[in-house]
C-alpha cells in the first residue's frame, strides 16, 4: 500500500542553478549550454561558444559533469582566442 502511495507522486522539480552554470540539455543530445535565467516555465540556455539562446523545459536539464565542464570551457577559450582583439588596431592598420 505504501509502494503505490510512493509510486504516484510526481517527481520534484530541478532546483534553479546559478547564472553562469553549466548544464546539459538532454533533449537536445546532451548539449551544454550555460545557464542564464527562468523564461515562464522554461529556462534559458546559452551556447558555449557564443549564439543565440534557447529555451528547455526544466526536466530535461542536468548538471554538467567534470569532463563535460573542461570540454565547454575548452571550446570557449578557444572560441575567444580566435575573436579579434580589440585594443589595438587590425594589422592593414599598424604602422
Amino acid at each position: 500500500m505504501v509502494d503505490s502511495i510512493a509510486s504516484s507522486k510526481e517527481p520534484e522539480p530541478p532546483r534553479v542553478p546559478e547564472r553562469g552554470t553549466l548544464v546539459v540539455d538532454t533533449g537536445r543530445g546532451d548539449l551544454v549550454g550555460e545557464f542564464r535565467g527562468v523564461a515562464g516555465p522554461y529556462w534559458s540556455l546559452r551556447p558555449i561558444r557564443g549564439g543565440p539562446e534557447w529555451e528547455v523545459d526544466p526536466a530535461h536539464v542536468r548538471l554538467a559533469g567534470a569532463g563535460e565542464r573542461l570540454r565547454a570551457e575548452t571550446a570557449r577559450a578557444n572560441a575567444r582566442s580566435r575573436e579579434p582583439c580589440c585594443d589595438r588596431p587590425p594589422p592593414e592598420l599598424r604602422r
